[in-house]
């Protein structure tokens, strides 16, 4: 939010967020397709190639799922651009928290994800900390689009909130259904939708205003270069946290980055830290500590869990076939060859 923030000029920007947005998708296509080659280098004798067109078709037939969040996220993108205009960056992101009850619940309808009472708790401090946050956060009497900047703001946080939870959540979903892929080739196809969906978006753009909207480098600065680069790294990591951690984990952690981003704010643009902001990170911490405290086991995809049954199971065999033919030697030791008595005790 930072970064977007440098970005203005006059409380505007100078560029189109799509073509923001699109470089970034092709930035994170770019790194994805190196770490494909490094990590094709480091396949073992016996192991499946990564680099043949037949896994990567296969690969693409699994993961065609991935094109939903791609979608999903490609107007969250463009709505974080927008919310700038109604918040300061700290706001931003304390509203970006919100998530996290949505992002919850999908998560216990679609995914079957087990809370504990305490972590719902939790999560309800987490909301009630980013509304002491955000009273008397809106200027009073401005208005935007037409609208009084309550209902103009209360809108797209509405969509601000919904449209990245569903994308999280189908994200992980679509990384943890293939877990066996390698993560930069699911990456790939995640991004290359990201940056087909942009690219539309920067078409249709071009269809609307004229060919001269058709923008893709115009109005950059390095502040916008390093926001490209900063908005792939993060969407790379989030990846990893979405295949290999949990959806929520990762929203918790942006609780780091809120205090972070409160405090450079008021250091780098003025703004006050107010004793609301104090108090809702306060609770919000509070929250994070009680959600991890009280965890249910982690989710084990299942592939992995029917190979464990089945490895449990195996086990449990041997140590009976075990156990079976150490109490026989022993009845045969003891008893001779007398049929008659109990191989296992009665």
């Amino acid at each position: 939010p930072i970064l977007v923030y440098m970005c203005k000029v006059d409380g505007k920007f100078k560029f189109s967020p799509v073509s923001v947005n699109f470089l970034t998708e092709i930035t994170k296509v770019i790194f994805a397709i190196i770490m494909l080659f490094f990590q094709a280098r480091r396949v073992k004798v016996g192991e499946k190639p990564l680099l043949t067109v037949s896994t990567f078709v296969q690969a693409a037939r699994n993961n065609v799922l991935l094109a939903v969040p791609a979608f999903l996220y490609a107007i969250n993108n463009y709505l974080k651009f927008t919310m700038q205009l109604y918040f300061n960056p700290a706001t931003v992101k304390m509203l970006g928290n919100l998530k996290v009850l949505i992002i919850a619940v999908l998560l216990k309808v679609l995914l079957r994800r087990r809370f504990s009472t305490i972590q719902w708790e939790a999560l309800a401090l987490l909301l009630i900390g980013i509304s002491v946050n955000q009273l008397k956060s809106l200027p009073e009497g401005s208005t935007a689009l037409g609208l009084p900047v309550a209902a103009g703001a209360y809108l797209y946080t509405l969509f601000f909130v919904t449209v990245p939870a569903l994308a999280s959540v189908y994200n992980e979903k679509a990384l943890k259904s293939q877990f066996d892929t390698s993560i930069y080739l699911q990456n790939l196809f995640l991004y290359g939708y990201g940056a087909i969906f942009n690219f539309l978006g920067l078409v249709i753009t071009a269809l609307v205003q004229g060919p001269r909207s058709f923008h893709i480098l115009e109005g950059h600065s390095k502040a916008t270069m390093f926001l490209i680069c900063n908005n792939a790294a993060q969407g790379i990591l989030s990846s990893f946290f979405f295949k290999y951690a949990d959806t929520i984990l990762k929203k918790y952690s942006s609780t780091i980055a809120t205090i972070f981003t409160g405090v450079a704010s008021a250091i780098l643009f003025g703004h006050t830290l107010t004793i609301n902001f104090v108090l809702g990170i306060s609770i919000v911490i509070i929250s994070m500590h009680q959600y991890l405290a009280n965890q249910i086991k982690d989710q084990v995809p299942s592939s992995k869990i029917e190979m464990s049954d089945a490895e449990d199971d195996s086990r449990l065999v041997e140590s009976v076939i075990v156990k079976v033919d150490t109490v026989a030697s022993e009845a045969k030791h003891r008893h001779g060859s007398d049929e008659r008595q109990p191989l296992l005790p009665v």
